[in-house]
């Protein structure tokens, strides 16, 4: 039986996602936090960058009164925890390691989440003696700001526990019927980069103007409504029956003519220099910096009745 209250939360791994969440289950939801990472610098820095992350949560108005402490081991991170959220690099094998470094010093009712973003539950799972309680929880970077957590998992009771759990972090939670690669939403981002890289390998147009033209049109119209109620929308008085009954097939034309680039040498090139065009020598921070200060601005706005 599975604890019902969580009280503590142990983050395994403490890199950008690690330290996102750790602010997060601190300040949204008031938790005791445990991290812990295998590189002595990364624990070192940890504390740092959540704290950072926990005052951009304070000014959206979260401030819950959790804590968090920066352990030496994995297993003084899981002993006692009532969840945890592991944040590994993308490695099976990686991940197979930890789980069973986990299971051995955490409680057997704790549940284990993994932030991996394009894994297959099938492979994480196989190696768990209580595979029930392990579930995919895949936030969007930065989850501190970010609201989407998908998951999936095979125990329809973990699931609800996990829906209630990020929900109570102000998350908006989907639940995948069945597993794929890279989920829902980094499926989604991958089609459309594939359009956005053919469009440079064919020299529609600059990088910058690509991102300018999604930003300042679909990605606006994206970040409302979604892709099927925007179409939706699109098909007037009608709705989606009458855009698929008259504007289907010019959609079928699209995608017909949609690329599928290669990413040689010339075009990785071509994209490595129009990012710099773009960026027009804003560092790697001051780049996150303006994106987290609209992300905030947005959600904000987002929040207002």
């Amino acid at each position: 039986m599975l604890k019902q209250h969580i009280k503590t939360v142990a983050v395994i791994g403490g890199g950008l996602i690690g330290a996102s969440w750790a602010a997060l289950f601190a300040r949204a939801g008031g938790y005791i936090v445990r991290a812990w990472d295998p590189s002595e610098a990364a624990r070192e820095s940890f504390a740092d960058r959540a704290d950072k992350a926990a005052k951009q949560l304070v000014q959206l108005g979260y401030d819950a009164a959790g804590g968090v402490t920066v352990v030496a081991s994995l297993a003084d991170a899981v002993s006692g925890a009532d969840w945890i959220q592991e944040n590994a690099p993308e490695s099976v094998e990686l991940k197979n390691k930890l789980y069973r470094e986990i299971e051995a010093a955490a409680p057997q009712d704790a549940v284990i989440a993994s932030s991996t973003s394009s894994l297959m539950w099938s492979d994480l799972a196989g190696g768990l003696v209580h595979a029930e309680r392990f579930i995919l929880a895949h936030p969007f970077n930065p989850p501190h700001l970010m609201p989407l957590v998908e998951l999936y998992g095979q125990d329809d009771g973990v699931l609800d526990r996990a829906e209630n759990f990020y929900r109570g972090l102000d998350r908006e939670t989907v639940r995948l019927k069945r597993e794929v690669a890279g989920h829902l939403a980094n499926r989604l981002a991958s089609a459309l980069w594939r359009e956005a890289v053919s469009l440079v390998e064919e020299g529609v147009a600059d990088v910058a103007d690509i991102d300018r033209a999604l930003v300042n049109g679909p990605g606006l119209r994206w970040s409302i409504v979604g892709a099927h109620m925007a179409y939706h929308l699109g098909g007037g008085a009608g709705g989606i029956e009458h855009y698929l009954q008259h504007l289907g097939p010019s959609q079928e034309r699209r995608w017909k003519t949609l690329g599928n680039p290669r990413l040689t040498p010339d075009l990785c090139a071509k994209i490595v220099d129009g990012i710099a065009d773009e960026a027009a020598g804003r560092s790697i921070s001051e780049l996150e910096q303006e994106r987290d200060a609209k992300l905030m601005a947005a959600l904000q706005l987002r929040s207002r009745k």
